[in-house]
């Protein structure tokens, strides 16, 4: 069997989408203070910085700069998803596989992860965060999904409220 290796890079900057296992399912928004409470403890125990995130019904998008002689961000995500999942029902439908090492088939196993390469790799990682509920239809503008870091950007001047447009403006790509 293979062996995945995730990327270790001791204070980097990394990308992550992290997802439910039902894709249609709207776990994450009608359990935000839940998800938002067991993120917090996460980060609590082991810090890091969130730069830029967006909480979508589904899936998370999250970028993350982690200290300097850390490059564990995978202990960090298995604190977030299992403290979100305690207290939760588990799946109807989970493998024997799951049973046994007792996950509740809430989350998918794994999650994407990409490590930043330079400040234009890092720029197009914060605009696909933040215009991330736009492409998927849930708003079109991205001001008026409020479970985004894009609000945190604007209340700082990195961004004006407008930026980007509505989901009819086609004048710029968005990391795709």
């Amino acid at each position: 069997m293979s062996r995945y290796r995730r990327a270790g890079i001791a204070g980097g900057t990394f990308f992550f989408t992290v997802t439910l296992a039902d894709r249609s399912s709207d776990l994450l928004i009608n359990e935000i203070e839940r998800f938002r409470s067991a993120y917090r403890a996460a980060k609590n125990r082991y810090p890091f910085e969130t730069i830029a995130i967006c909480v979508l019904p589904d899936h998370v998008h999250a970028l993350w700069s982690l200290p300097v002689n850390d490059s564990d961000f995978a202990t960090r995500w298995m604190l977030i998803k299992s403290g979100f999942s305690r207290g939760l029902p588990a799946a109807a439908a989970r493998s024997n596989s799951k049973i046994a090492k007792r996950e509740k088939g809430i989350w998918q196993r794994r999650y994407w992860e990409h490590a930043i390469r330079d400040d234009r790799d890092f720029e197009r990682h914060v605009d696909y965060i933040h215009y991330n509920p736009v492409k998927h239809g849930l708003v079109s503008r991205v001001m008026d999904w409020s479970h985004s870091s894009f609000h945190r950007f604007v209340e700082r001047g990195l961004l004006p409220s407008d930026w980007s447009g509505d989901a009819a403006d086609t004048t710029r790509s968005f990391g795709e």
